[in-house]
């Protein structure tokens, strides 16, 4: 019988072990801007089952309804470090959406991501050496526009009510790609 239980409790803390191991992450580029690095840290660990559901096949609504319960809970017991409820959930919204998303059009991922690189890997050297991330995410933006519409010239005028402003429709993939690889550029002070 002692042979069973610590079988059984290996298998359990291996099981555990592995799940932890392979856990999908928060993609940096669908955190808020104001999300802080303990933020995302502890969404990831009140929604990782969820993360790893979505990505692996489960669909939206049925995993934030999970996830939103974990925040909610978390939040009523004082398990989020200070972080409130809309702080959290808004990181687990965009984080699940985004997976949602990856795992129904993965290839269309692959080619914007490839595209968005091409259009903007001198902006990424330019972040790697110390340009600002903010003129560089801007100057990434414009160059999506002018890849859909060459004609796109940037409106600075804060005056004009944007619904007059001439923007090419594009896909929020290639702006997350643009936001992801730009963060990864950032020198990290060690």
């Amino acid at each position: 019988m002692k042979t069973i239980k610590t079988l059984i409790l290996a298998a359990a803390l291996t099981t555990a072990i592995s799940q932890s191991a392979f856990a999908a992450g928060i993609p940096v580029e669908s955190a808020p801007c104001n999300a802080t690095a303990e933020s995302i840290e502890i969404t990831e660990t009140l929604i990782a089952d969820e993360l790893e559901a979505v990505k692996n096949g489960m669909g939206y609504q049925p995993a934030w309804a999970k996830a939103n319960k974990a925040i909610f809970d978390a939040v009523l017991n004082g398990e989020t470090k200070g972080y409130g409820y809309a702080d959290i959930a808004n990181i687990a919204r965009n984080a699940l959406l985004q997976y949602r998303d990856m795992y129904l059009r993965p290839e269309y991922y692959k080619l914007q991501n490839d595209k968005v690189y091409n259009l903007i890997y001198d902006l990424i050297d330019d972040v790697k050496n110390g340009k600002p991330h903010n003129e560089a995410l801007d100057e990434a933006y414009t160059r999506i526009y002018k890849s859909i519409d060459p004609s796109y010239v940037p409106n600075t005028d804060l005056a004009v009510d944007k619904v007059y402003l001439d923007i090419p429709a594009t896909d929020i993939v290639m702006f997350g790609a643009a936001r992801k690889y730009l963060l990864e550029a950032i020198p990290q002070v060690q």
